[in-house]
């Protein structure tokens, strides 16, 4: 991967993917993350950093129907979440989403049970239209959307820097989220934080 205007230097072609950062997945939520609302300052930093750029920001989200194959009453593993237009599928209220930020939202049909903020989506199309070539990845849960996002992220073409500082995991087996960072970190994405990344 390129390095550009800096250490991991936020430029043209660049990126923010937050994903999954709905109140569901808070503490409190119907299927939280523990810590998971500890990530919202550090979101907000870099959503400073790229809109003060002119760099765009997309935010995945959970979308399901109330029948969602996912959930445990209709044969999934995961409690009823996300619900299409609850407050449990709204974003954090604290997290900063700018106005002309992107909406993608995923596993909408029933039948649909996807983690991944690019399958059955136009994620990738609408990052090509907006010349993007490299993803700055962070959100909800490592061990699930972030790592699915990643791992198709990459086999789309895009380079991706994966912020360690802004995403937590589930962590259903202990160290879930430890190998899924080492995952994404095999298939290439750059680990990062907050301290080095700059604006070019």
């Amino acid at each position: 991967m390129k390095k550009r205007g800096g250490i991991n230097g936020v430029g043209r072609g660049d990126a923010l993917v937050i994903v999954d950062l709905q109140n569901d997945f808070l503490p409190g939520g119907a299927l939280a993350v523990g810590r998971g609302d500890a990530i919202i300052p550090v979101l907000n930093r870099y959503i400073a950093l790229f809109t003060a750029g002119g760099r765009p920001v997309f935010a995945t989200r959970d979308w399901h129907p109330r029948d969602h194959c996912s959930f445990v009453d209709y044969g999934g593993i995961w409690p009823p979440h996300c619900i299409a237009s609850t407050e449990g599928a709204a974003f954090a209220p604290a997290l900063a989403l700018p106005t002309d930020a992107t909406i993608i939202s995923k596993a909408t049909s029933s039948e649909e049970d996807v983690y991944s903020g690019f399958e059955g989506t136009e994620l990738s199309e609408r990052l090509r239209q907006a010349a993007v070539t490299r993803l700055f990845v962070g959100g909800l849960a490592t061990d699930y959307c972030v790592l699915n996002t990643v791992r198709d992220g990459v086999k789309e073409g895009f380079d991706v820097v994966l912020l360690r500082d802004a995403i937590r995991a589930v962590n259903v087996r202990p160290g879930d989220g430890q190998k899924a960072e080492s995952e994404m970190e095999a298939l290439g994405a750059v680990p990062s934080d907050y301290g080095t990344v700059t604006a070019s």
